[in-house]
């Protein structure tokens, strides 16, 4: 019984380390707030401020954003309209399924496959926007962010995007120099995580969003790449939600978005804003799992041991048969030779 217990809890433990590998990144991402690489407040001048004029400039003027068309909604328009005015002098790219899809076959061929084999039409948002800054460079914004003010302090940082809640970095506002290598180390990474998760929301953060971003950037932070601030570095700034859109003074505003969402997507912030209660049941559900799988364990266990056992008594007395046969044979024999003397 010890030594099938050892089994049990070895086997057990070779389990939890495999599922806690599986997930290790995902797990870290829990206690990563992003604070080492922080865009602090103290280094942003204010708006119109002079100093502005004497920070670096790394990042090229670009403001890139996504959608299907050049017909942009009206609700995005006023949100789209504010970048633009701000940034008279910036060059701006407005990335449509057809200009994407030509990036990607001219440039990019290998990833051509991909690319048209997502099944959500985000997917290929998603992955443009890596491409179009490891390509061209500039700053991305989705068309659900307004700016606030003038992007220029952004520009003094080779690559940064922004916090997100609870934990790990969105996509929806980034900036990088050409060729960034966190930037490449992304598109390099997208084919390794096309996979279908069955939820189009899972499927959809984990192989091209926010998920996936964040993913990629916790192993970049200990590949030892993450340093280096200047036009060549390859450090990757953290802007913070409050440098992003909780102020007058911060970058963007956020308007009406995530059109993409769907009925899977409530199910999980549902999860998300109940996670408590879901941990509480997740280990009660884990407890009575393990302990259900320690009792049929230890049932076939006994079960064998009763088999064992049955086959040794039967064994034992088929030999005192076989004995008490050949004694008894033995003995008529003596008996037969006597009475024939």
């Amino acid at each position: 019984m010890r030594r099938g217990l050892a089994i049990f809890l070895i086997t057990v433990g070779i389990l939890v380390i495999y599922l806690v590998h599986s997930v290790y990144t995902l797990l870290t991402l829990l206690v990563e707030n992003g604070s080492a690489d922080a865009i602090h407040s103290a280094e942003i001048p204010a708006p119109n401020s002079p100093l502005i004029d004497n920070m670096a400039q790394y990042i090229p003027k670009i403001i890139h954003q996504t959608y299907i068309n050049e017909s942009v909604p009206e609700h995005w328009r006023k949100a789209q309209r504010s970048c633009i005015d701000l940034h008279e002098d910036y060059e701006y790219k407005m990335w449509t399924d057809a200009k994407s899809r030509e990036l990607i076959a001219t440039e990019y061929p290998w990833f051509l496959n991909t690319f048209d084999n997502y099944s959500q039409p985000i997917q290929r948002a998603d992955a443009i926007r890596y491409f179009v800054l490891a390509h061209f460079g500039g700053i991305y914004i989705d068309l659900d962010d307004g700016c606030n003010r003038r992007l220029d302090p952004l520009l003094s940082y080779p690559a940064w995007v922004r916090r997100t809640a609870p934990t790990g970095i969105s996509n929806d506002a980034m900036g990088s120099t050409p060729q960034h290598p966190f930037f490449l180390t992304v598109i390099e990474s997208l084919r390794a995580y096309d996979k279908n998760w069955r939820l189009p929301y899972i499927t959809v953060m984990y192989s091209t969003g926010p998920l996936f971003l964040s993913v990629v950037w916790k192993k970049y932070m200990s590949s030892g790449v993450n340093i280096g601030d200047d036009a060549n570095g390859g450090r990757v700034r953290i802007l913070m939600m409050d440098e992003y859109n909780r102020y007058p003074w911060s970058f963007f505003s956020h308007h009406k978005g995530s059109s993409w969402h769907g009925k899977d997507a409530r199910f999980i912030f549902w999860m998300g804003s109940h996670w408590m209660m879901l941990t509480v049941m997740g280990f009660l559900l884990a407890g009575v799992v393990g302990f259900g799988a320690w009792w049929v364990w230890n049932r076939a266990l006994l079960l064998g041991q009763q088999k064992r056992n049955k086959r040794r008594e039967g064994g034992v007395w088929e030999r005192a048969m076989a004995w008490r046969s050949w004694r008894s044979g033995k003995g008529g024999y003596e008996l037969t030779e006597r009475h024939e003397v």
